[in-house]
């Protein structure tokens, strides 16, 4: 059956959206999709996000039926609006930020780990099954839609994070397959996503306010991160082309972090009434002030919003205490803890408060945005400096704010002698569903030959090679990186890996390490590292294979060279060829706990 839409999905952090086109037209008419989902126990309502929570319910519930959905009778489990407001009543069981931890690889993610440290007696689950739970609540919501057009029939389109390796790449896929998405689903990152979308309000446009040898930066700070994504320029036989140059690290900073910060303030407003709060357990008070963030943040913010808790003295029973939270101080402080003001030579703090840290989400110790930018700019610079983007687009629920806009716009003016700043891509109105509805423009622009950012892999991947020499008691050989995968490797393309041939190990279990670099882009498959900067190269996923032997090789090693493959939906194969029996074996991609 041909495809009759193409269906961009955003799997956010904090908030999921899907954004639908018919295939037949001849210009793009993309439309969110309406999600009916839980808000309170037996009442449904159609909202336009599904948050990104997942409830799970206890059996009185279950049975109690109070929690059902047409489409998902005696469920577990809830997920979307209901399960985010439960997450400031009963914590424990509330999930949230499953897709930080996709990306999380000193964890397991196929385990049970979440609600993580949920105490004893909470049933527990992977962030994969969390994830999959998510899509499977908007592909039902689809098929009650449209029901003549199956999804697993449609063309679809799922973003992920730039900075997501291959690894978390294939958890995502494996996720949306286990949901019911087709086979041929394509991963596109968020950040393109949201370029697209603003090409899709632009159409013909954007030619008028781009030209050759413009950077764009693209700066996306959404609920639990943030991510940084550079974009050329170009031009081939006389049309303009766009380039992504350069992708940033996963960052755990976000609107939680504000949320919790306001938090911080507002239990000191309330301490002045002789309501003693600590923020950090009362979740409560955590949600409140995300929706009074929003509200002081959005156009048109009133000058002050209430904030209420019950009150607990003898003199309060059964009353209430509300403090108003002031719309300017709120923006102030914001911007002054989040896009401080500082240079583009600073560096983010990387502050430990003690040697021993609890395995959770590796998030951010520095809050400064701005500083992360700054490294940013500077790691894909050259020996003239840090890059000077001419523009930016912005992206993310923070961004609704003029005023955190107006910040950071002023911050990159004063590192490159600007007195405006970079100049800022308007027509990006819609930042809630930015990347959904990019994503299903990108599909359909892919079918229609529309405009497409050319860019390939947003790193340089690389495997270890240990080093043959002599053994010494308690000492490692030296390990080499052999680059297999160049930065910017196309899709629906291979690359031989020029090398001497490798020793692999056949009939057993075998470790390969792996690693990746986004800012060594001039390395070519073949080449052999024997030395790098700790911040130039990190260590990422393991792969790891029982691969069978070769029949006509004794030996469990055989020697081998490597062939690399980017299939058409943006996966990374890595062949292992023995150049004497021609034999082929696949690594395949571990993501469970090699910390054993």
């Amino acid at each position: 059956m041909t495809a009759k839409y193409v269906i961009g999905i955003d799997l956010g952090t904090t908030n999921s959206v899907l954004a639908y086109a018919p295939l037949d037209a001849e210009k793009t008419d993309v439309k969110c999709l309406p999600i009916p989902q839980l808000v309170a126990p037996g009442m449904i309502e159609s909202q336009s996000t599904l948050p990104s929570f997942l409830y799970l319910s206890t059996e009185a519930e279950t049975a109690s039926k109070q929690l059902d959905v047409p489409w998902m009778p005696a469920a577990e489990y809830v997920v979307g609006s209901f399960a985010r407001s439960q997450g400031a009543e009963v914590p424990q069981r509330t999930i949230g930020a499953a897709k930080s931890w996709l990306c999380h690889s000193k964890v397991d993610r196929h385990q049970p780990i979440l609600p993580w440290n949920a105490p004893k007696g909470i049933p527990k689950i992977s962030p994969v099954t969390a994830s999959r739970h998510y899509l499977e609540h908007l592909v039902a919501v689809w098929r009650q839609s449209f029901p003549d057009a199956p999804i697993a029939e449609q063309l679809v389109v799922l973003t992920v994070p730039a900075s997501f390796d291959a690894s978390a790449r294939e958890l995502t896929r494996e996720a949306a397959l286990l949901a019911g998405l087709p086979e041929k689903l394509v991963l596109l990152e968020e950040p393109q996503a949201a370029l697209y979308s603003w090409l899709d309000y632009q159409g013909d446009r954007w030619r008028k306010s781009l030209k050759v040898g413009d950077t764009l930066l693209v700066v996306d700070v959404g609920g639990g991160t943030t991510d940084l994504t550079l974009i050329g320029v170009e031009e081939e036989s006389g049309e303009l082309q766009l380039k992504r140059l350069g992708v940033g690290n996963h960052l755990l900073v976000g609107g939680d972090n504000m949320d919790l910060t306001l938090a911080f303030y507002v239990a000191e407003l309330f301490k002045q009434k002789g309501v003693n709060l600590d923020p950090w357990q009362s979740v409560s008070l955590w949600h409140k002030c995300r929706a009074a963030k929003e509200t002081l943040l959005s156009a048109d913010a009133p000058s002050t919003v209430p904030i209420s808790v019950l009150g607990r003295g003898s003199k309060l029973i059964g009353g209430t205490v509300t403090v108003e939270v002031d719309r300017e101080q709120v923006a102030t402080m914001l911007a002054d803890g989040f896009l401080p003001a500082c240079n583009v030579t600073d560096k983010p703090a990387r502050q430990r408060v003690s040697g021993f840290q609890e395995i959770g989400l590796p998030f951010e110790s520095d809050t400064g945005i701005t500083r992360h930018v700054a490294s940013f700019l500077a790691a894909h610079g050259n020996d003239s400096g840090a890059v000077q983007p001419t523009h930016l687009l912005f992206n993310g629920g923070v961004f609704k704010s003029s005023a955190l806009i107006d910040r950071l716009v002023s911050v990159l003016g004063s590192w490159f002698g600007q007195s405006d700043g970079p100049k800022v891509l308007d027509g990006l109105h819609d930042l809630d569903h930015a990347v959904a509805r990019g994503a299903a423009h990108y599909g359909w622009a892919k079918q229609h030959g529309g405009m497409r950012i050319r860019g390939g892999t947003a790193s340089s991947y690389y495997v270890g090679i240990e080093s043959a020499g002599l053994a010494i008691p308690g000492a490692p050989r030296p390990l080499r990186a052999l680059c297999v995968v160049p930065f910017g490797m196309e899709e629906g393309t291979e690359s031989g890996v020029p090398s001497d041939e490798i020793g692999m190990i056949v009939g057993e279990p075998a470790h390969f390490r792996f690693f990746k670099s986004a800012v060594r882009k001039d390395d070519h498959p073949g080449d052999l590292l024997t030395s790098w900067e700790p911040e130039e190269i990190v260590e990422t996923d393991s792969m790891e294979a029982t691969l069978p032997k070769d029949e006509d090789i004794v030996d469990s090693y055989v020697p081998v060279t490597f062939q690399s493959h980017i299939t058409e939906l943006g996966m990374f194969e890595l062949w292992c060829v023995n150049s004497q029996s021609g034999k082929r074996w696949k690594l395949e991609f571990s993501v469970r706990d090699d910390a054993d």
